[in-house]
């Protein structure tokens, strides 16, 4: 396998790329975790973030109404700008990585945040020098070159490299299948984290205790029981976030009033999930957490293409600023998450892959939040805002 690449250094941010690309990723997080929990049933975790930068990628390589179509999506009008964003938001992310101070001064604590992209394109192809320029530019990545008439074995290196990447937690990203001869180009962004509560919850006051499902049943879990360090609330819901070592990354979990889960949901969209995590004021906070851990795998395609960029998937679809060799388009996207949660803290992964074929309120008293029903949670980076992973817990029991 060869790599083909610009020879440009990964790009510097760029004074003012960050704040308005937040808002953009934050808009179609909201977006997609809602498309896909209208489409899905059970237990979900997914990065929208993820597919941002594979999408963010994607768009470099189109023209005209394909990439309009992209971008509106990504809530952004120009691919350069979107570019500049997402390296800029991937640069601070970075920093966030390394060892903290932990409880015990003699053991500091190691937080792991990393996301790496990769594109692997057949070895007939030719690749556009600017598509390229942009990829090493803001992207910090190269082209490898594959050979899809050995689909199979394209797929296995693929999946190897994501395994790799995220410490063999999405193992089997590309499904068999789903590589063909006709497959020119494959995308892929890669995101892993692991980190420790800043306070993290007692094993030993953990409690088996009842879980309400939806449908009115119960469930016992394993509940954990600690403390909180901010709250929010609004209609129909209530909030605490839960910070990790270093205070930078935390977990939003978000548990609505009884019966008004669906109402939650729906009120991500429209700025609604920024508004949750931009609420949040430092309160004592009773917390109530269940253990879990679950992974879910989800086709994107017609998600993609009902939130409003259809034109992608068709023949119509127009990737000519990657290649003028063969006309492209969109043959699957496909996206897994992982999560586990427990009294030490958190680890979470996700990937995404792009295929593309040839055509044919402050307080005083200490308040309780306790989630002992379904509810949604959010990781997020506290700086700036942007959400990492989100998902909802309809059965901790539920893998």
């Amino acid at each position: 396998m060869s790599l083909i690449s610009a020879d440009l250094p990964r790009a510097a941010e760029r004074p003012g790329a960050l704040a308005a690309t937040v808002s953009a990723v934050s808009a179609f997080s909201a977006d997609l975790f809602t498309a896909v929990a209208r489409s899905s049933s059970g237990n979900l975790v997914c990065s929208p973030y993820s597919v941002a930068i594979a999408l963010g990628m994607t768009v470099q390589g189109a023209r005209g109404e394909t990439a309009a179509q992209i971008l509106r999506v990504l809530h952004n009008r120009d691919a350069t700008t979107l570019a500049d964003g997402l390296n800029a938001i991937d640069l601070a992310l970075a920093s966030r990585s390394g060892e903290v101070p932990g409880p015990d001064p003699d053991r500091p604590q190691t937080i792991e945040l990393s996301s790496a992209n990769s594109l692997w394109g057949g070895q007939t192809m030719t690749w556009a020098q600017p598509f390229l320029a942009t990829l090493a530019r803001d992207f910090g990545t190269g082209m490898r070159v594959v050979d899809y008439e050995q689909a199979e074995t394209a797929r296995a290196m693929i999946n190897a490299w994501v395994s790799q990447q995220t410490h063999a937690r999405i193992p089997e990203l590309i499904p068999a299948g789903t590589l063909t001869r006709d497959t020119r180009l494959t995308l892929v962004n890669a995101l892993y984290f692991k980190a420790p509560w800043r306070t993290p919850f007692e094993p030993e006051v953990t409690r088996t205790a009842p879980f309400h499902r939806l449908d009115g049943s119960t469930v016992d879990v394993n509940l954990m029981t600690g403390s909180g360090a901010r709250f929010t609330s609004g209609p129909g819901w209530e909030a605490v976030d839960l910070p990790y070592a270093k205070g930078q990354l935390a977990m939003a979990v978000i548990v609505p009033d009884r019966d008004q889960f669906a109402e939650l949901e729906k009120s991500l969209t429209d700025g609604g999930l920024a508004a949750i995590l931009a609420g949040f004021a430092p309160t004592q906070v009773r917390v109530g957490l269940p253990r879990w851990i679950m992974r879910s795998q989800t086709q994107l395609g017609g998600v993609l293409s009902a939130l409003g960029m259809p034109l992608a998937f068709t023949d119509a679809a127009d990737f000519s600023a990657m290649t003028t060799q063969d006309p492209l388009q969109i043959s699957a996207v496909v996206h897994e998450g992982f999560i586990a949660v427990d009294e030490a803290g958190t680890e979470a992964a996700a990937a995404t892959a792009v295929m593309m074929r040839v055509t044919s309120a402050r307080i005083e008293e200490p308040r309780s939040v306790v989630a002992d029903r379904p509810f949604l949670y959010v990781i997020h980076d506290v700086p700036t805002g942007v959400p990492l992973f989100i998902g909802r817990m309809l059965d901790p029991n539920t893998t």
